[in-house]
């Protein structure tokens, strides 16, 4: 039974590495994360909506519009100054401000629908950042539904205004602040519509770049381990330093080819989908010039060379071929966790904690450049491309003096098996 239990010791051993495991660590805490964010989606779609009201209209059928608001929201301003309410509202974490102007019944006496003026607060584009102004949405058409009850109920009002008008009492003239950004005449919700797909085909983007790149370099670490080639490479009269840049640079080269093709075709994709939504944000000065383009290209170049940087560190402890294929998991993991972050919420509304956590990431920084340069935000992404540009050198130092090392050829299996041999 002791060589039965030598040999199932030995394939445990085998198997059971930090490469095995860590992916599945990482996949336990990332399905966890996002059940917790599930359950803060059904948190902020139940609670009641902040908003202000600011009621210009005195009459009758105004004081009830803005009563059925009240019962069903949080009010943290209820006064007459539209810019006075958009900063409380704001400084509240509010969702938008909502104003009964004056004419309002008289519009809906005259058989035509009564204005609600909302004055949207936008905190952002992910998911989480556009329940609460979907959950006012919904608020005002129930209220639309109450306000035609009263109408229909009151017989001198059911008298002078038509079933049409009765049905349809109010319309919404929407005016978003984001990013210090006025746009009139669009929603929250046209702008999340708009960039939700921009939003998902970017990060996968920059995941199938690391992806194909890192995974080159690792698998040809361990192949050259796995051939003898490395060694034969390093007896001959080459500096370390020029290897590593060699390699880098060559993966580099692939990386650079990549970011150009994949900027061509992004910017033929933001200007199909803009055709194909109707809505061009452009219209609203809402858009990449030449360069945004040329920023975003350089912040995907240069989290390309970062991430191939840490992949030929990494690649540096493959033992073969096979070991080189599983320590690709943890850059893959490393990209895909601002993926999923960034769907959820927006940069800016995520605690600090979490916001260092993601800048640390150089996979974040081109996965929001462009939505941060479509607001006209170039500080977040300058710092960014100069994070990415310190990673990417510290990387590649610390393959220079790893290539210095005997573990680059001997590995630490060798190692131990030396010093087990020795005692």
């Amino acid at each position: 039974m002791r060589p039965l239990g030598n040999m199932l010791g030995k394939e445990i051993r085998e198997l059971l590495t930090p490469a095995t495991v860590l992916p599945i660590v990482i996949l336990a805490v990332l399905f966890g994360s996002l059940g917790g964010i599930i359950g803060d989606v059904e948190d902020e779609a139940t609670r009641p909506p902040i908003i202000g009201i600011v009621q210009q209209d005195g009459s009758e059928l105004a004081s009830y519009t803005a009563l059925a608001l009240a019962t069903t929201s949080e009010v943290v301003y209820n006064g007459t100054d539209i810019d006075e309410g958009v900063d409380k509202v704001a400084a509240a974490g509010g969702t938008a401000l909502l104003v009964i102007p004056e004419g309002f019944e008289e519009d809906i006496l005259s058989n035509r629908s009564g204005t609600i003026e909302v004055y949207w607060i936008m905190k952002g584009t992910g998911v989480l950042d556009t329940i609460s102004s979907a959950s006012l949405d919904g608020l005002l058409g129930v209220t639309d539904k109450m306000l035609s009850m009263y109408i229909l109920e009151n017989e001198d009002m059911r008298a002078s205004v038509n079933v049409t008008t009765a049905l349809n009492p109010t319309i919404k003239n929407e005016t978003t602040t984001f990013k210090g950004q006025t746009l009139e005449g669009i929603s929250p919700s046209s702008i999340s519509a708009t960039l939700s797909s921009q939003n998902m085909v970017v990060p996968l983007i920059v995941l199938m770049v690391v992806i194909m790149s890192g995974s080159t370099v690792i698998a040809s670490m361990g192949l050259e381990k796995e051939n003898k080639t490395l060694e034969t490479l390093l007896t001959m009269p080459v500096k370390r330093s020029h290897i590593v840049i060699g390699k880098l640079g060559g993966a580099a080269v692939v990386g650079l080819l990549m970011a150009f093709i994949y900027m061509l075709g992004m910017s033929s994709y933001q200007n199909s989908l803009q055709r194909s939504a109707g809505l061009n944000l452009s219209d609203y000065g809402i858009g990449l010039e030449t360069l945004d383009f040329v920023l975003v290209g350089l912040s995907l170049f240069l989290a390309v060379v970062a991430g191939l940087g840490l992949c030929l560190v990494i690649g540096v402890f493959a033992r073969d071929y096979k070991t080189a294929q599983s320590l690709t998991m943890p850059i893959v993991f490393l990209a895909m966790i601002p993926m999923f972050v960034l769907m959820m919420k927006d940069f800016a509304t995520l605690p600090g904690a979490v916001q260092a956590g993601l800048f640390a990431i150089p996979f974040t920084h081109p996965m929001m450049a462009m939505n941060n340069l479509m607001f006209g935000d170039y500080t977040l992404v300058v710092a960014g491309i100069v994070y990415e540009a310190v990673f990417a050198t510290a990387m590649m130092v610390m393959a220079v003096v790893l290539f210095k090392k005997d573990i680059l050829v001997t590995g630490r299996k060798k190692r131990e098996r030396k010093k087990n041999g020795a005692s």
